[in-house]
């Protein structure tokens, strides 16, 4: 990974709040799904509060851990304008209940959050790496929440 990373990092942690934004959108629209909704943006925010704590340690550590992110900043770039692009559509006019299920299965599945996910999984190589899981444990696979989540509430994908 290149040494300087603090691009690829600042646009991942845009990434995890925008994420978090539209998720906090669904929270106040469905109410009947707002305790889920509430979680998953929670667990978001603290995506982007850990990647901002890698941002403080790097200089300290001298390296953030591999595979932690994306290599191609454009590809998160392109997520980001996608997640602001869903924003805008849902603000203008909103979703159907199981759409918003769909589209928040589809943003976890995405290159950045796989990615996330594919670091979460690995075998741990330092302290750090296992105290980044530690933190992360509860939100391992959000793809597969929505989805149980989905059938939970009779909504077919």
């Amino acid at each position: 990974m290149d040494n300087d990373i603090s691009p690829l990092l600042d646009e991942s942690i845009t990434l995890e709040l925008a994420i978090a934004r539209l998720y906090t959108l669904f929270h106040d629209h469905f109410t009947e799904d707002e305790d889920f909704w509430w979680q998953l943006a929670i667990e978001e925010r603290n995506h982007a509060a850990l990647l901002r704590n890698e941002i403080r340690n790097r200089n300290k550590q001298g390296a953030v851990p591999d595979n932690l992110l994306p290599e191609d900043l454009k590809e998160v770039r392109r997520a980001v304008q996608h997640v602001d692009d869903l924003i805008s559509s849902f603000t203008a006019e909103p979703f159907s209940r199981t759409r918003a299920l769909e589209t928040a299965y589809e943003i976890e599945n995405s290159i950045g959050e796989i990615h996330f996910q594919k670091f979460m999984e690995r075998k741990s190589c330092s302290l750090g790496d296992e105290l980044f899981k530690q933190l992360n444990q509860e939100d391992k696979d959000h793809a597969n929440r929505i989805s149980q989540y989905m059938q939970s509430q009779g909504l077919e994908s």
